[in-house]
């Protein structure tokens, strides 16, 4: 009997402060809220990663760039998704190895990660920026910041630079890897942080467990990609077997869950889907309660929620 009145309690406990976390802890309170984020500045509509890509996104009223950093030989910070050239410029060289002065420029024509059966014709820009840069240009608006490799200077740099243009609080940051976020965490408490790739885990298993609502959260932003546009052999020309499209629906059942992302709205972290390029993948992901999906093609985002207002007081 006393087993089952314990057991009895923590469940009470558990739903209670699932759904009513203020009790046990204090909401986070971002100064920006994302429903309309481009990836690389929409890497489908300009060339990556470039001030072209991130003054159309702009002029088209994105509320988020998503950018990717690396740091120069010359202890410069660059927006460039790849340290190794060779994909998006042609030449097998390092941006870490290289001075941001002899840089070179952008290929002419792209592949889209995420549409590779897409093939972008680049314009005139095809410049890799420094990120001061960006920053300069686009003072008030939230950029969301991937930091691509375990660098120390790197963190320090892309820190001190946040402080310098006073935009703690509407910058946000974060990588797969948990051994880079523990460091820029460190390095900056006070810049919001995505989970890592373990931590997504074991926010998943906490929720499955119950245990969730009892457990404080440092991260600030979930972003995870929707497993099941992996089965869109359009996006990923890969064939899978039996047992692992399963597997991906299972991923994708056990992760898409609407109770997840109200909680943790509830505590003021908000959910980011990427990267999704069709209505389709736009419906399922606002349907599930996130508060934002990250584009390719901001425009065709923005035509979404142009149609879909609801979506945008999640």
């Amino acid at each position: 009997m006393v087993f089952v009145a314990v057991i009895g309690g923590y469940i009470i406990t558990s739903l209670l402060l699932f759904r009513f976390p203020g009790l046990l802890h204090k909401k986070k309170t971002l100064k920006f809220r994302a429903h309309h984020i481009s990836h690389r500045g929409g890497a489908g509509e300009n060339l990556e990663n470039t001030m072209t890509a991130f003054r159309h996104a702009a002029r088209l009223g994105t509320q988020m760039l998503e950018i990717d950093c690396h740091i120069s030989r010359d202890g410069q910070v660059v927006v460039a998704h790849d340290n190794n050239l060779e994909r998006s410029c042609g030449q097998t060289i390092k941006i870490t190895e290289t001075d941001s002065c002899d840089l070179p420029k952008m290929k002419g024509r792209m592949k889209v990660d995420f549409e590779p059966n897409f093939i972008l014709e680049a314009g005139e820009d095809r410049s890799l920026p420094l990120l001061k840069h960006v920053f300069d240009e686009f003072p008030d608006l939230p950029i969301n910041i991937d930091i691509k490799i375990d660098n120390n200077e790197l963190i320090a740099k892309v820190s001190d630079l946040v402080k310098l243009y006073n935009r703690e609080e509407i910058t946000a940051w974060g990588n797969r890897s948990d051994t880079i976020c523990k460091k820029i965490y460190k390095e900056n408490p006070n810049i919001p942080l995505l989970f890592s790739m373990k931590r997504v885990v074991v926010l998943i298993l906490l929720f499955y467990s119950g245990l969730l609502p009892f457990v404080p959260l440092k991260e600030s932003l979930l972003e995870i990609i929707m497993p099941s546009i992996i089965l869109d052999e359009n996006k990923f020309p890969m064939s899978l077997s039996r047992k692992q499209r399963f597997l991906v629906k299972f991923i994708d059942m056990l992760l898409m869950r609407p109770a997840l992302f109200n909680h943790l709205n509830r505590r003021g972290i908000q959910t980011y889907i990427w990267v999704l390029n069709s209505e389709e993948d736009f419906e399922k992901a606002f349907k599930c309660n996130s508060t934002g999906v990250m584009t390719d093609f901001p425009t065709k985002l923005k035509a979404y929620l142009d149609e879909h207002p609801e979506f945008m007081s999640v």
